[in-house]
């Protein structure tokens, strides 16, 4: 198995008051949503649905 190197989207601009960044990377197939608090969404083979889980993510907060 071949890992190739991750492509990282822009992270999303902080909310006022929060310092939470979220970031998409992605690892052969897959693509993952981060947070700067720790948090880490499920492997998506969809760019879109990584972005959408970082973006309910910021939205619980």
């Amino acid at each position: 198995m071949t890992v190739s190197a991750a492509q990282r989207d822009e992270p999303e601009p902080a909310r006022s008051g929060q310092g939470h960044r979220t970031t998409t990377t992605e690892v052969g197939r897959f693509c993952v949503a981060a947070c700067s608090c720790g948090w880490r969404g499920p492997a998506r083979r969809a760019r879109s649905q990584a972005r959408t889980d970082a973006e309910t993510h910021l939205a619980g907060l």
